[in-house]
């Protein structure tokens, strides 16, 4: 479900220019990430590939690491952009790691003629095992 709820023109424009500092030598295919916290403050990411495709890290899990590692964890919205002409989604990896460390935020895509579309996160990855899965396992084993 898209909606329009804030105005993230400036958040993607972030994630647009994070996207110029991508190393993509394998797949040419540059990504940008910006990660808007609670408190205002943004974080910024791209892919950084390796010859061994699966060692890659996506944009928007530098984001998200270099936004914890300096001690932010309440989120409000991320903001990717791609090389690709029309909106780029998060793959299934980012999808987890974004639904378990900022939950349900906006995330915002930009097309190449600078669009917004909102997705709230748990649009893109429903029924997602979180924390509350691990807890309900432990309460069962005490």
């Amino acid at each position: 479900m898209e909606f329009m709820k804030k105005d993230y023109q400036g958040l993607a424009e972030a994630a647009r220019q994070a996207k110029l500092l991508a190393y993509a030598p394998f797949s040419k295919f540059r990504v940008g990430a910006a990660l808007l916290t609670k408190d205002g403050k943004i974080f910024t990411g791209c892919n950084i590939e390796n010859s061994s495709y699966g060692l890659t890290i996506c944009a928007e899990r530098v984001a998200i690491f270099k936004a914890i590692s300096s001690g932010s964890t309440q989120f409000a919205a991320i903001a990717v952009v791609s090389d690709d002409r029309g909106y780029t989604p998060p793959c299934g990896a980012c999808r987890q790691v974004l639904s378990d460390l900022a939950g349900n935020i906006d995330f915002v895509m930009m097309d190449a003629r600078k669009r917004i579309k909102i997705i709230k996160l748990t649009s893109l990855l429903p029924f997602a095992f979180t924390k509350k899965n691990l807890f309900r396992t432990l309460k069962l084993k005490k």
